[in-house]
């Protein structure tokens, strides 16, 4: 198969989007040949059969511009299926191209978010791919469920060094969404119970909402008392994450974005345990002791402690790893997503 991709950046090095990088180079190796369509290109190092076309956002292009490159690119080049990541966008552009050329065309898309652009291009494509039932909120029976994609030969487990404090992770975008300032609650109770511990924040905000929730992060971590405990470490190439999630002890995950959030399960194939209020965690983490359905401090510190005073640790963070491997490792998605395309 001839695929062409449309995506919004091919750069290794982007916290939130390096791993499109790989999930690139696993199509590449179920297909002749693959094109991407990227809103802004950044590092990349992809295999000899992928070829990058940037819109030019990183030249500073603007949208008149980016249309006319993309009207272009899917005209001149030469492919059978299209694969559009995240941005129904791509679909309304080159929709009705695709369809008077009997081109199939899939779009994954894993939020809660319904927008008419969203709406719209449903009616254009061939198939949806998402994550879980509730992470795809148009009703159409073009949807596959499909699970995550996660590179679970980057993120393994390895020789794991003994603290005497909890090494406490979160990873992502720092958005309000994500419940940063109910995890410093939940450290307020940890530190007050005498509670050796430190709490790294991995990631970076990305939008004005996202870095006024920082600025009030920040004025938060400042007023206590375990401040220097605490490090926000800023953007983390996705290459780079799997090294500084195996330093620590467990992942937070509160988030409430609609799905399993992927640094969950990044942190659990890495053999890292992830803590969460998160819902769509509950039916994985429940059974272990490692997830609570409210972010109260008090019951969430209860939780955490339980778990750790547990002696089959390793066993559950194995367990918990095998099901992630099974169930969204990217080398049984792509084929999957392929086999729809055909």
């Amino acid at each position: 198969m001839k695929l062409l991709i449309c995506t919004q950046a091919v750069d290794s090095r982007d916290s939130n989007l390096g791993f499109f990088h790989t999930w690139i180079e696993e199509f590449a190796k179920h297909c002749e040949s693959v094109t991407v369509i990227c809103l802004r290109e950044g590092e990349h190092s992809l295999p000899q059969n992928v070829q990058a076309l940037s819109l030019g956002k990183e030249q500073g292009k603007g949208r008149v511009v980016r249309v006319w490159r993309f009207l272009k690119y899917i005209r001149a080049s030469n492919y059978d299926a299209v694969f559009v990541h995240m941005n129904p966008e791509y679909v309304l552009l080159g929709g009705r191209y695709w369809n008077n050329r009997g081109i199939k065309v899939g779009l994954w898309y894993a939020h809660k978010s319904v927008t008419w652009k969203l709406k719209q291009a449903v009616r254009l494509l061939d198939r949806v791919f998402t994550v879980s039932s509730s992470s795809f909120q148009v009703p159409t029976p073009k949807l596959r469920v499909l699970g995550h994609g996660i590179d679970t030969e980057l993120f393994r487990p390895a020789m794991h060094t003994e603290s005497n404090q909890l090494r406490i992770i979160t990873a992502g975008r720092l958005a309000e969404s994500k419940r940063l300032l109910e995890m410093v609650a939940v450290l307020d109770v940890l530190h007050a119970r005498g509670q050796k511990f430190s709490f790294t924040i991995a990631g970076e905000a990305g939008t004005p909402a996202e870095r006024a929730y920082t600025e009030l992060l920040r004025a938060e971590i400042a007023k206590r008392p375990y401040q220097a405990n605490v490090h926000l470490m800023g953007a983390v190439p996705h290459h780079e994450l799997a090294d500084v999630l195996r330093k620590h002890d467990v992942q937070f995950n509160f988030g409430v974005t609609g799905n399993m959030d992927k640094a969950g399960l990044e942190a659990l194939a890495a053999g890292i345990p992830l803590f969460s209020t998160n819902e769509h965690f509950r039916e994985l983490l429940e059974p272990w002791g490692l997830y609570v359905g409210s972010p109260n401090a008090e019951v969430a510190a209860d939780a955490l402690v339980r778990f750790f005073n547990r002696g089959d640790q390793s066993a559950i963070v194995a367990t918990l790893r095998n099901k992630v491997v099974a169930e969204h490792s990217l080398t049984t998605l792509i084929p999957k997503i392929l086999k729809e395309l055909v």
